[in-house]
């Protein structure tokens, strides 16, 4: 993807389907030969499907009409990496909880003048003399993007090169990237350090960086030569299992609680007879992210997505709609006086997407958990694709993805 199409990207629903009409003629040889190479053939998909303004069944179900399998294949398996994140770590909650402690312990250890945070304020601020390195730094906080093959270099060389925490590099993904997603990005670096899949570890070459990027760069001598795998200080318990998820009845009435984790509630299942309003939560502001180091880039994508969906809900009848940020506990109060408003007193039922792991689920069940004790009757929904593909990530991605096809024909009989 070019500068100028991620600085064009419009956080819409009609923009994401744009992109993906653009992009369908690619999907399939084009992909499979040039995904690798930077800048290559790269959809520009992932900040939409990250916020769901388009879903993966979705783009699936578009490529398979353009392309046949065995074509599109490498391009319908980089979708369901996604997938198999996401199932995996909803599995294993606890991966995501050690994170989290870990970078608020080295957070809290970086004392000013500290040799670790001189280190990481150079790799932040691409001052590391490290021309590739840097230079990927200033496109990332330029643009909110990085191709995926310069992710996993960047995370070898913040990890192995520079012998930075892999939880601060995390982190610093996740502050800036417009698709920057809890499940995906903390699991792709705990991959590359050795943590995701026992006994691999993986270490960027100077020979496969000047082969993909056509020799824009070259640096031979400068990178670490052996990647000693980190040791996991607990071992990962087996996976759990997926909690239940709920079904809408049809004809109840009901509230619609959106959260930037799935922005096309119209394709819920839930007939527009049956909703009675929809509330947008702006979890960002509720989280304090913009005074946190979060880019601006990545803010302000959430609030323009959470304001075309907005416009677009009220469009399609689903009224009224209204967006809600603040403090957590201002949120709750708002929440509350409109329910009781939308209801005049009487039971009132909420439907949301559930929310996976992560920063929003945080933010989230606290507020499900007070709603609860007004009385308030929660019902929380899956996609038919999750509920699908989830439950075979168990293992590694290659058992995962032995199953995709068998899950792809039920889609398509349906």
């Amino acid at each position: 993807m070019r500068t100028d199409e991620v600085d064009a990207m419009l956080p819409s629903r009609e923009s994401g389907l744009k992109k993906l009409e653009a992009f369908l003629h690619h999907a399939g040889v084009d992909y499979a030969l040039g995904r690798n190479n930077v800048p290559g053939v790269v959809s520009g998909l992932s900040p939409y499907v990250r916020h769901r303004l388009i879903t993966e069944s979705e783009i699936v179900s578009a490529v398979l009409k353009e392309h046949s399998w065995a074509q599109a294949e490498k391009f319908i398996q980089e979708v369901c990496w996604r997938t198999y994140w996401k199932g995996w770590l909803e599995m294993r909650p606890q991966v995501w909880v050690s994170y989290e402690e870990d970078l608020r312990s080295l957070r809290k250890g970086m004392v000013e003048g500290s040799d670790l945070r001189c280190r990481v304020q150079a790799a932040e601020g691409g001052e590391t003399g490290l021309e590739c390195f840097d230079d990927w730094v200033r496109e990332l906080r330029k643009t909110g993007y990085l191709h995926n093959h310069v992710r996993m270099w960047f995370a070898s060389i913040w990890i192995h090169t520079l012998r930075l925490p892999w939880q601060l590099g995390a982190d610093f993904f996740m502050r800036h990237l417009l698709d920057g997603d809890p499940a995906s990005n903390t699991l792709s670096w705990r991959w590359v350090c050795g943590l995701q899949t026992k006994g691999k570890v993986y270490a960027a070459s100077a020979e496969n960086i000047e082969r993909f990027t056509n020799g824009r760069y070259a640096p031979y001598g400068l990178l670490a030569t052996e990647a000693p795998l980190i040791p996991e200080e607990a071992p990962i318990s087996g996976p759990l299992p997926l909690t239940r998820c709920d079904t809408h009845v049809p004809g109840e009435k009901t509230i619609l609680l959106v959260t930037d984790e799935d922005l096309t509630p119209e394709t819920w299942g839930i007939p527009t007879a049956d909703v009675n309003g929809v509330i947008l939560v702006e979890t960002a502001e509720v989280a304090g992210e913009s005074s946190s180091g979060v880019s601006s880039k990545v803010t302000t994508f959430k609030r323009k997505a959470l304001e075309s969906t907005q416009a677009r809900l009220k469009a399609l009848g689903c009224s009224p709609v209204t967006l809600l940020g603040g403090t957590m506990e201002s949120l709750q109060e708002k929440v509350s006086a409109l329910l009781q408003t939308h209801h005049d007193g009487e039971k009132v039922t909420l439907t949301m997407m559930g929310v996976t792991v992560g920063a929003t689920r945080w933010i989230i069940d606290p507020l499900l958990a007070f709603l609860g004790q007004e009385g308030v009757t929660l019902r929380r929904l899956r996609r038919g694709w999750d509920e699908e593909l989830w439950p075979h990530a168990t293992h590694g991605f290659f058992r995962f993805k032995a199953q995709i096809p068998t899950v792809l024909r039920r889609f398509a009989q349906e």
